[in-house]
Protein backbone atom coordinates (compact mmCIF):
# COMPACT_ATOMS: atom_id res chain seq x y z
CA UNK A 1 0.00 0.00 0.00
CA UNK A 2 2.73 2.29 0.99
CA UNK A 3 6.53 2.51 1.02
CA UNK A 4 6.75 1.75 5.00
CA UNK A 5 6.15 -0.92 6.66
CA UNK A 6 5.08 1.44 9.74
CA UNK A 7 2.96 3.22 8.25
CA UNK A 8 1.47 -0.31 6.84
CA UNK A 9 0.40 -1.10 10.49
CA UNK A 10 -0.96 2.09 11.76
CA UNK A 11 -3.20 1.68 9.01
CA UNK A 12 -4.00 -1.58 9.74
CA UNK A 13 -4.07 -1.15 13.36
CA UNK A 14 -6.59 1.76 12.46
CA UNK A 15 -8.99 -0.53 10.47
CA UNK A 16 -9.76 -2.47 13.59
CA UNK A 17 -11.92 0.37 14.70
CA UNK A 18 -15.27 0.05 14.23
CA UNK A 19 -16.39 1.16 11.04
CA UNK A 20 -12.99 2.24 10.03
CA UNK A 21 -12.29 1.06 6.33
CA UNK A 22 -9.10 1.73 4.51
CA UNK A 23 -9.35 5.21 3.30
CA UNK A 24 -10.96 6.32 6.20
CA UNK A 25 -7.48 4.86 8.44
CA UNK A 26 -5.34 5.87 5.96
CA UNK A 27 -6.80 9.62 6.10
CA UNK A 28 -6.17 9.15 10.10
CA UNK A 29 -2.80 8.00 9.86
CA UNK A 30 -1.54 10.37 7.17
CA UNK A 31 -3.13 13.37 9.48
CA UNK A 32 -1.66 12.06 12.38
CA UNK A 33 2.08 11.98 10.78
CA UNK A 34 1.77 14.83 8.61
CA UNK A 35 -0.16 17.09 10.78
CA UNK A 36 -0.30 16.71 14.08
CA UNK A 37 2.85 14.28 15.47
CA UNK A 38 2.56 15.39 18.98
CA UNK A 39 -1.34 14.24 18.83
CA UNK A 40 -0.50 11.03 17.65
CA UNK A 41 1.91 10.70 20.79
CA UNK A 42 -0.70 11.46 22.91
CA UNK A 43 -3.10 9.37 21.24
CA UNK A 44 -0.79 6.44 21.71
CA UNK A 45 0.33 7.35 25.51
CA UNK A 46 -3.58 7.61 26.48
CA UNK A 47 -4.18 4.20 24.67
CA UNK A 48 -1.34 2.10 25.94
CA UNK A 49 -2.04 4.00 29.73
CA UNK A 50 -5.81 3.00 29.30
CA UNK A 51 -5.03 -0.55 27.85
CA UNK A 52 -2.82 -0.95 31.56
CA UNK A 53 -5.01 0.48 33.58
CA UNK A 54 -8.81 0.16 32.82
CA UNK A 55 -10.64 -2.91 33.74
CA UNK A 56 -14.13 -4.33 34.58
CA UNK A 57 -15.89 -3.67 38.13
CA UNK A 58 -16.14 -6.35 40.03
CA UNK A 59 -19.79 -5.85 40.93
CA UNK A 60 -21.75 -4.30 37.62
CA UNK A 61 -18.44 -5.28 34.85
CA UNK A 62 -18.46 -1.62 33.60
CA UNK A 63 -15.00 -0.29 32.58
CA UNK A 64 -12.74 0.87 35.99
CA UNK A 65 -9.59 1.46 36.81
CA UNK A 66 -10.31 0.84 40.48
CA UNK A 67 -12.17 -2.62 41.77
CA UNK A 68 -15.34 -1.25 42.09
CA UNK A 69 -16.87 1.69 39.89
CA UNK A 70 -18.07 4.91 41.12
CA UNK A 71 -21.43 4.01 40.37
CA UNK A 72 -21.45 1.08 42.39
CA UNK A 73 -19.86 2.92 45.51
CA UNK A 74 -22.23 5.77 45.07
CA UNK A 75 -24.51 5.75 48.60
CA UNK A 76 -26.66 7.86 46.53
CA UNK A 77 -27.79 5.22 44.36
CA UNK A 78 -31.19 3.38 44.27
CA UNK A 79 -30.07 0.04 45.01
CA UNK A 80 -33.43 -1.25 44.89
CA UNK A 81 -33.37 -1.06 40.98
CA UNK A 82 -30.55 -2.98 38.41
CA UNK A 83 -30.22 -1.63 35.19
CA UNK A 84 -29.28 -4.85 32.62
CA UNK A 85 -27.05 -3.60 29.79
CA UNK A 86 -25.10 -4.81 27.03
CA UNK A 87 -22.33 -2.10 27.25
CA UNK A 88 -20.09 0.64 29.34
CA UNK A 89 -21.66 2.50 26.30
CA UNK A 90 -24.93 1.99 26.40
CA UNK A 91 -24.82 3.18 30.24
CA UNK A 92 -22.79 5.99 29.22
CA UNK A 93 -25.54 6.78 27.08
CA UNK A 94 -28.26 5.96 29.81
CA UNK A 95 -26.72 8.22 32.36
CA UNK A 96 -26.56 11.19 30.26
CA UNK A 97 -30.09 11.64 30.16
CA UNK A 98 -29.78 11.98 34.00
CA UNK A 99 -33.34 10.38 34.09
CA UNK A 100 -32.24 7.17 36.02
CA UNK A 101 -30.75 7.09 39.43
CA UNK A 102 -30.03 3.15 40.07
CA UNK A 103 -27.15 0.76 39.50
CA UNK A 104 -26.46 -1.39 36.85
CA UNK A 105 -25.38 -4.50 35.28
CA UNK A 106 -23.05 -4.75 32.07
CA UNK A 107 -23.53 -7.87 30.16
CA UNK A 108 -20.61 -6.89 28.07
CA UNK A 109 -21.94 -7.97 25.03
CA UNK A 110 -25.33 -10.40 24.09
CA UNK A 111 -26.45 -13.08 23.33
CA UNK A 112 -25.59 -14.76 19.80
CA UNK A 113 -25.16 -18.43 19.26
CA UNK A 114 -24.24 -17.53 15.73
CA UNK A 115 -21.35 -16.15 17.35
CA UNK A 116 -21.20 -19.03 20.28
CA UNK A 117 -21.98 -16.42 22.65
CA UNK A 118 -24.17 -18.30 25.45
CA UNK A 119 -25.41 -16.97 28.97
CA UNK A 120 -22.34 -18.20 30.28
CA UNK A 121 -20.18 -15.54 28.12
CA UNK A 122 -22.85 -12.92 29.38
CA UNK A 123 -22.30 -13.55 33.26
CA UNK A 124 -26.06 -14.61 33.43
CA UNK A 125 -25.43 -16.55 36.23
CA UNK A 126 -24.07 -13.39 38.16
CA UNK A 127 -26.71 -11.60 37.34
CA UNK A 128 -29.09 -13.25 38.70
CA UNK A 129 -27.13 -14.53 41.70
CA UNK A 130 -27.08 -10.02 42.45
CA UNK A 131 -30.54 -9.61 41.27
CA UNK A 132 -31.68 -11.81 43.83
CA UNK A 133 -29.36 -11.35 46.39
CA UNK A 134 -33.35 -9.62 48.51
CA UNK A 135 -31.93 -5.58 48.07
CA UNK A 136 -33.15 -5.41 44.08
CA UNK A 137 -37.05 -4.83 44.00
CA UNK A 138 -37.01 -4.69 39.82
CA UNK A 139 -34.24 -5.25 37.37
CA UNK A 140 -34.70 -3.04 34.35
CA UNK A 141 -33.86 -4.81 30.96
CA UNK A 142 -32.37 -2.10 28.69
CA UNK A 143 -30.97 -4.51 26.10
CA UNK A 144 -30.50 -3.20 22.62
CA UNK A 145 -33.97 -3.54 20.04
CA UNK A 146 -31.91 -6.08 18.14
CA UNK A 147 -32.80 -9.73 17.32
CA UNK A 148 -29.63 -10.20 19.78
CA UNK A 149 -30.50 -7.93 22.55
CA UNK A 150 -34.33 -9.15 22.23
CA UNK A 151 -33.48 -12.84 22.90
CA UNK A 152 -31.09 -11.50 25.73
CA UNK A 153 -33.73 -9.95 27.17
CA UNK A 154 -36.01 -12.68 27.25
CA UNK A 155 -33.61 -15.46 28.78
CA UNK A 156 -32.79 -12.99 30.99
CA UNK A 157 -36.10 -12.06 32.14
CA UNK A 158 -37.53 -16.21 32.04
CA UNK A 159 -34.39 -16.34 34.53
CA UNK A 160 -34.99 -13.47 36.60
CA UNK A 161 -39.02 -14.03 37.13
CA UNK A 162 -38.02 -17.96 37.94
CA UNK A 163 -36.54 -16.48 40.86
CA UNK A 164 -39.49 -13.91 41.83
CA UNK A 165 -37.37 -10.74 40.82
CA UNK A 166 -39.80 -8.36 38.91
CA UNK A 167 -38.23 -7.58 35.36
CA UNK A 168 -39.11 -4.49 33.13
CA UNK A 169 -37.69 -3.93 29.72
CA UNK A 170 -37.48 -0.41 28.01
CA UNK A 171 -40.11 1.17 26.48
CA UNK A 172 -39.77 1.54 22.62
CA UNK A 173 -41.49 3.85 20.64
CA UNK A 174 -41.82 7.07 18.24
CA UNK A 175 -39.11 9.19 18.59
CA UNK A 176 -39.22 12.50 19.90
CA UNK A 177 -39.60 14.78 17.35
CA UNK A 178 -40.28 12.66 14.42
CA UNK A 179 -43.23 12.64 12.06
CA UNK A 180 -45.06 9.62 11.95
CA UNK A 181 -45.21 9.18 8.11
CA UNK A 182 -41.14 8.87 8.46
CA UNK A 183 -41.73 6.32 11.01
CA UNK A 184 -40.31 2.92 10.24
CA UNK A 185 -43.57 0.11 10.71
CA UNK A 186 -42.32 -1.88 13.25
CA UNK A 187 -41.50 1.54 15.69
CA UNK A 188 -45.06 2.85 15.58
CA UNK A 189 -46.44 -0.77 15.49
CA UNK A 190 -44.81 -1.51 18.94
CA UNK A 191 -45.59 2.07 20.12
CA UNK A 192 -49.33 1.25 19.75
CA UNK A 193 -49.18 -1.85 21.56
CA UNK A 194 -46.41 -0.52 24.61
CA UNK A 195 -48.69 3.01 24.72
CA UNK A 196 -49.89 4.08 27.99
Amino acid sequence: MTDSNSLDGLIQALRRLPGVGVKSAARMAFHLLQHDRDGARTLSQALRHAVDTVKHCERCHTFTENEFCHTCLDPRRDASKLCVVETPADQSALERTHAYNGLYFVLMGRLSPLDGIGPKDIGLKKLVDRASDGSVAEVILATNFTAEGEATAHVIGEALRSRGVQTTRLARGVPVGSELEYVDLGTIAHALVDRR
